[in-house]
């Protein structure tokens, strides 16, 4: 596993259900093969089912070879139990189908990893006409958790829902009022934007964690560091392009793996149940920015989100997100 990385291997039961968005790739993928090789089993929820099936391939490899090696910890089983979801984030209707179709498998889900996310993005309109960051890295994500969270609060204890964000966070402004990026293309400011979606992330596992407070489910959501990977594949300007070139040259930037350290840790290290409402770095609670602490701001973050995605979810899920549920358990 490398000198630089340490990661708490612990034995999970085969039945404990894990949902990692965006995991064919990047940190999402190593969360997703190393969650698995403890023995949970685990969905990738991607928008690319041949992505998707070649990264579940390598996994079933790297598993081998970790066996092969005598890793301890890892799941006694012959393979990964891994599986794949078609999930698109820039489509609120591929949001729902994903939702449904998961209910309708009747499984339980104990972990919810919201990791796909774009960053530094030229202007792009959804098919919803939001903002593409505003939409794949915050929107879509909360719906999947309001019409997934029922599921969580019956699934036993320790259930856990973890948000990748960013330390961009402290870049973004806000703003309600222009959530959704309505100006000319060719001054989209895609730093503030793309903070802008990362500070949401913060403030709503904040906002959320109230909430589901006392409930077997709790919400974090962490930094992974500066990470070699697709995030910045949209990445077009020269000197910035340069600069991260530059980054990965000379080993400033983290491999996948230790990126996705922290990540994996709060999936699955057992010293983290009942543990919520925190920004993690590097393992350790760290304090966000000030703009995402202030609560006035996070329930009016809250409220101005409904707006872009109510029509996606029924009364009870509204209830459930408040704790209102008649039917919670």
């Amino acid at each position: 596993m490398g000198s630089s990385t340490s990661i708490p291997i612990v034995p999970i039961a085969s039945d404990r259900v894990f949902i990692i968005t965006g995991a064919n790739t990047g940190i999402g993928y190593e969360i997703a093969k190393w969650c698995a090789m403890m023995g949970a089993t685990v969905i990738l929820a991607c928008r690319s089912e041949d992505r998707a099936k070649k990264a579940m391939e390598t996994m079933q490899e790297e598993f081998t070879t970790e066996k092969a090696k005598g890793t301890k910890g890892i799941t006694e089983s012959p393979s990964l139990a891994i599986e794949f979801m078609k999930l698109d984030l820039a489509s609120f209707q591929s949001v729902v189908d994903f939702c449904e179709e998961f209910k309708k498998s009747g499984r339980q889900l104990h972990v919810l990893f919201c990791n796909a996310g774009l960053g530094f993005c030229p202007y792009k309109k959804s098919g919803d006409g939001l903002e593409m960051m505003l939409q794949v890295n915050y929107l879509s994500h909360f719906i999947i958790i309001a019409k997934l969270l029922s599921i969580m609060r019956r699934s036993g204890p320790d259930c856990r829902i973890v948000l990748t964000s960013s330390s961009f966070h402290k870049k973004g402004t806000f703003d309600v009022a222009t959530m959704n990026y309505t100006g000319n293309a060719a001054n989209f400011p895609d730093r503030n934007y793309y903070g802008r979606s990362k500070l949401y992330q913060v403030m709503q596992a904040i906002a959320m964690s109230r909430r589901l407070k006392d409930s077997n489910v709790t919400i974090n959501s962490m930094h992974p560091g500066f990470v070699d990977s697709e995030l910045f594949r949209d990445l077009d300007r020269g000197i910035a392009r340069c600069c991260f070139c530059c980054f990965r040259t000379c080993g400033v930037m983290k491999s996948t793996l230790n990126g996705a350290t922290t990540g994996i840790d709060l999936a699955t290290n057992p010293k983290h149940a009942g543990v919520s409402g925190h920004y993690w770095v590097d393992c350790k609670i760290t304090t966000p920015c000030s703009t995402s602490r202030d609560e006035q701001k996070q329930e009016m973050l809250w409220k101005e989100t409904f707006p872009f995605i109510r029509k996606y979810l029924t009364d009870e899920e509204m209830a459930d997100l408040e704790g209102k549920s008649k039917n919670r358990l």
